[in-house]
């Protein structure tokens, strides 16, 4: 019985096949173009011998194909673990830029809020000076408003002294 669940010859479809092509081609029972007794007929050993090689070519070629699938799939393997890396690192440098945009633009902010902060400064301090300068204006202005006033009032009373000379007496 073969894998196809039929009867088979020897056992298996191509060990029946070898041995029919051995023989027919082989000149076997004298049909091979008429050399005679059966000089080069397949013997036992030989069969056996053909189906042990079969059977280490099949293995050696399994081997081989395994190998190759087992490198196929490391590759395949890699390849994935590359573009994960690969995709992760992209994640990783736009998290990076896109903080450092952020960082940038509170550095601009921050010498913007400088700015304007040390314009406040200035400007107040210029805003005190002033006001320190007006009060010393009016100040001085109302010095010179009194002196004014004053210099009227005595104008207007004629000659006023206040501490009076003492009358010189003969008393030595």
């Amino acid at each position: 019985m073969n894998s196809n669940g039929g009867a088979s010859f020897f056992g298996s479809d191509w060990l029946g096949a070898f041995l029919i092509i051995a023989i027919l081609f082989g000149g076997g029972l004298g049909w091979g173009g008429g050399r005679g007794a059966m000089p080069d007929v397949a013997t036992k050993e030989f069969v056996q011998d053909s189906v042990n090689n079969q059977a280490t070519q099949t293995g050696l070629r399994d081997i081989l194909l395994s190998s190759a699938n087992n490198n196929y799939e490391m590759a395949q393997r890699i390849n994935d673990q590359t573009n994960a890396l690969m995709q992760q690192g992209y994640v990783y440098q736009l998290s990076a830029e896109q903080r450092f945009n952020s960082l940038q633009a509170q550095i601009a902010q921050l010498g913007y809020q400088m700015d304007s902060c040390c314009c406040s400064i200035k400007t107040q301090m210029l805003q005190d000076k002033y006001d320190a300068l007006e009060e010393k204006y009016r100040t001085a202005q109302n010095d010179l408003s009194n002196a004014a006033q004053s210099q009227y009032i005595l104008g207007a009373l004629g000659r006023f002294v206040t501490n009076p000379p003492v009358a010189a007496t003969g008393t030595t």
